[in-house]
């Protein structure tokens, strides 16, 4: 064990007033975030993935704001979940909201430090839709992550494309009309600041309020954007796809190939979010197509893991496994798709890597359950927020289950404490 992190062990077992990481039981409120913990909060809206995030000395991140349009033949399928905790509110009031309930309990003033979007997907950012709301000033409408930064200030946005908007391809459709109309306006009338992610950088986004005591401890490391990887050493990158002038359209890299993948550590704790990178190359494609295997190599192993691509077929591959090896997995699920039968058989693989793994979904639907059957039936939840509490100096850590039925943080399932690798 780091020294760093059985000093905190220490701390958490002799200090009582830090036993509250512990002190949380089923049918309870949530027990508040306290400094020193790191909470990782997986928010189930039925429409997409918002992962957030309150870092030891309370800094915030917010990872995605999804929000499928609600009026969509297949939003509206047996095929997609149902919208939580109801269709009342669009997804990006309802993240807001779930942040500043939880910020509010914590005694934190609800800000969003910082806001990162994975990649352009409509699950990721939000989709205009045409009952999406104009916002009260600027020439855009509220969805997603532009509905978050109408209920909360956000210090900084971090994407994949700015300024320009134009790798692989011009980025035109309506939905990045309305993100970008949403920057511009944002960056002038609020101040807010946007960035593209800096890959192999691990001052992107760093602790802004007490960040000395956890100096040695905690790191968010930008693992790859854009195909442009961490080589594992310094800063230094190296590019996994071929220059686009070699390409013809229907070989250039996809959307979710382009993802902003990152690693939190916190003393002995470690958490890999990848937005929707493939692993599982189609019959006939190049090997490049496969971003999970090179990206695997430098993240090396991890204690929680938020599946890639919401566990969809092309994701999760054996190399990727075998190098994360997780002990947790959350599963971001909207979509009969998530997870692939395939992809769950290799999660729970003995072959792959040994030992226990425990593996949490934020909705299962039941036709899932119907086909893939009795892999599912070991998921430790199957419905609700999936909240990760780490405590102090990131020796272990419990998973902590919420109604997402209503807003009261209702416990529904405590998991843990598990010891960090």
């Amino acid at each position: 064990m780091k020294a760093s992190a059985l000093f905190w062990l220490l701390i958490v077992l002799l200090d009582a007033s830090n036993l509250t990481i512990y002190a949380q039981s089923v049918g309870q409120t949530l027990v508040p975030w306290k400094t020193g913990n790191l909470d990782i909060h997986h928010i189930n809206t039925g429409r997409g993935n918002a992962t957030f995030f309150i870092l030891p000395d309370g800094t915030t991140l917010l990872i995605d704001a999804g929000a499928l349009d609600p009026t969509a033949e297949r939003t509206l399928s047996p095929r997609n979940t149902r919208a939580v905790p109801s269709a009342d509110r669009q997804p990006g009031e309802w993240i807001a909201r779930y942040i500043t309930k939880v910020m509010t309990m914590s005694q934190l003033t609800p800000r969003l430090n910082y806001a990162q979007l994975t990649h352009f997907h409509n699950d990721h950012m939000g989709s205009p839709s045409s009952i999406s709301p104009k916002a009260e000033q600027g020439n855009f409408v509220l969805t997603g992550i532009t509905q978050v930064a109408a209920y909360l200030p956000i210090d900084k946005v971090i994407d994949r494309g700015w300024p320009d908007y134009a790798y692989p391809y011009p980025q035109n459709n309506s939905m990045m009309t309305n993100y970008r109309a949403f920057v511009d306006w944002q960056s002038k009338q609020k101040g807010t600041v946007f960035e593209r992610s800096k890959p192999g950088r691990a001052d992107q986004i760093t602790l802004k309020k007490d960040p000395a005591p956890y100096a040695k401890m905690f790191e968010i490391r930008n693992i790859i954007v854009n195909g442009e990887l961490w080589t594992g050493t310094g800063t230094t990158t190296r590019q996994l796809f071929p220059d686009r002038s070699s390409l013809n359209n229907s070989q250039l890299p996809s959307e979710n190939m382009c993802s902003i993948a990152i690693r939190l550590r916190y003393g002995a704790f470690d958490y890999f979010s990848g937005g929707d990178l493939p692993g599982v190359v189609r019959f006939g494609s190049p090997a490049w197509n496969d971003v999970e295997t090179p990206v695997s190599k430098v993240v090396g192993p991890v204690d929680v893991h938020i599946l890639d691509h919401h566990g969809n077929r092309d994701s999760q591959n054996d190399n990727l496994l075998a190098a994360l090896r997780p002990r947790v997995f959350v599963i971001p699920v909207w979509s009969s798709d998530h997870p692939g039968h395939d992809v769950l058989d290799r999660m729970y693989s003995q072959d792959i890597y040994p030992g226990d793994r425990d593996v949490f979904a934020t909705d299962m639907l039941e036709a899932n359950k119907l086909v893939i059957g009795e892999l599912l039936n070991r998921l430790k939840s199957d419905k609700g927020h999936i909240v990760v509490r780490v405590a102090p100096g990131g020796a272990t850590y419990q998973v902590i289950s919420l109604d997402d039925s209503n807003e009261n943080m209702v416990v529904k399932g405590v998991f843990g404490p598990y010891q960090s690798r």
